[in-house]
């Protein structure tokens, strides 16, 4: 089964509306001068809440290729939560996808395992596909149990799921210690980790939702090194931080994605 590979901006807290829409309208310039073939490689921003609104309508009035979704979503549907947006909202705005689980959520906030498997409902039952982050801090990678760890994490989410949820869940193996430090996991390290996720699908739910869902490499990303991870054959894109923030950079590794992909 051919999987679309999937090209995510992760822009944390930056950029207001302003700050987006520019973003968004030169990469879609960028891009359009580059004869980017969206039906083979699909892209995603990922704005601040302040923003998605903003991002909508451009969207919609210059009829963008690009999806866009949002960093975090609310368990509840409604009601006294204050600070919190729910899966309905987001949906309403047009997003596609939602960023679940990332570590900085499940650190800050914090954000455990029941909250994040209730996240992945919610975001699925509001049409929208959720963006699962997954990934061992460097200690327990140490420990040699980086595969373990990563693998128990998407189970954790996935164990009650039915198999047509699965096929749309988007896992991001994102290794903590790999996260905005500059450091990257080799082509070989996020190969296994992607085998091993994808091998554990299979043997839960079946060929067919693993072969269907995409799993995505995030932590220190850049030009320089999204060929070889691309390559591997079971990473299908990526969850990008900071270089998602220099519009220049993202549209390098969105195009260097997108050949990557036809020389498959």
């Amino acid at each position: 089964m051919a999987r679309i590979p999937l090209v995510a901006g992760n822009w944390k807290m930056n950029f207001d509306h302003l700050e987006a829409t520019y973003f968004l309208q030169k990469l879609a310039w960028l891009l359009r001068d580059a004869k980017f073939d969206y039906r083979r490689c699909e892209l995603a921003l990922m704005p601040a809440f302040t923003a998605l609104r903003s991002v909508q309508v451009l969207v919609e009035a210059d009829d963008l290729k690009i999806h866009y979704g949002a960093q975090t979503v609310s368990v509840t549907s409604q009601g006294a939560f204050t600070g919190d947006v729910s899966a309905d909202m987001l949906a309403q705005l047009g997003c596609s996808y939602v960023i679940v689980g990332h570590s900085e959520r499940r650190k800050y906030h914090p954000e455990d395992d029941a909250n994040i498997v209730d996240q992945v409902r919610a975001v699925l039952a509001a049409g929208m596909q959720p963006i699962l982050c997954v990934g061992e801090s460097y200690e327990e990678r140490r420990q040699g149990i980086e595969l373990e760890f990563a693998v128990g994490q998407v189970q954790d989410v996935t164990r009650d799921l039915s198999k047509d949820d699965v096929a749309k869940l988007i896992v991001a193996y994102e290794p903590v210690w790999a996260v905005g430090t500059g450091m990257v996991a080799t082509p070989d390290v996020a190969r296994e980790a992607a085998r091993a996720i994808r091998s554990h699908v299979e043997s839960a739910f079946g060929s067919q939702p693993a072969q269907a869902m995409r799993i995505l490499y995030g932590g220190s990303v850049t030009s320089k090194n999204v060929q070889e991870l691309i390559g591997q054959p079971d990473v299908d894109g990526f969850l990008i931080g900071g270089a998602a923030l220099d519009v220049d950079e993202f549209a390098r590794i969105a195009r260097m994605t997108l050949k990557a992909t036809r020389q498959r």
